[in-house]
């Protein structure tokens, strides 16, 4: 697994989606999705860029499960919590906000496991 590329080329996905959002937004002048594009900017393009650029610029093992477990979690976060608040907008019901939620936590251990990496593994920093 090529968790650097596997980082950049979701948060180019990411950036896409946020942009194209971001367009629909002004074209239409509503601005209900404001909170989902900034998530999807923020978490999904720049938070995911910046941890492929972190993979690619220090030497952490390609077999560290730890390392591969951050970034997996860190896409599935990135895009379940986006369509979770998309979805929770559409009609809030108790399994909306358990996919808001989820995503959520799947970033929050993402985040966890990218500062217990860079204590880790700091030699290589």
């Amino acid at each position: 697994m090529n968790r650097t590329r596997m980082l950049i080329q979701a948060s180019a996905l990411a950036a896409l989606v946020g942009t194209f959002m971001g367009s629909h937004m002004a074209g239409s002048l509503n601005y209900a999705m404001r909170p989902m594009h900034a998530h999807i900017l923020v978490v999904g393009w720049l938070s995911l860029f910046a941890f492929g650029a972190f993979y690619k610029l220090f030497p952490i093992p390609a077999t560290s499960k730890l390392a591969n477990a951050q970034a997996i979690t860190g896409i599935i976060g990135a895009f379940v919590l986006p369509i979770g608040m998309y979805i929770d907008l559409l009609k809030d019901t108790a399994i909306t906000t358990t996919l808001y939620i989820g995503g959520g936590v799947f970033l929050l251990i993402s985040f966890i496991l990218f500062a217990l990496i860079t204590f880790i593994y700091r030699k290589e920093l």
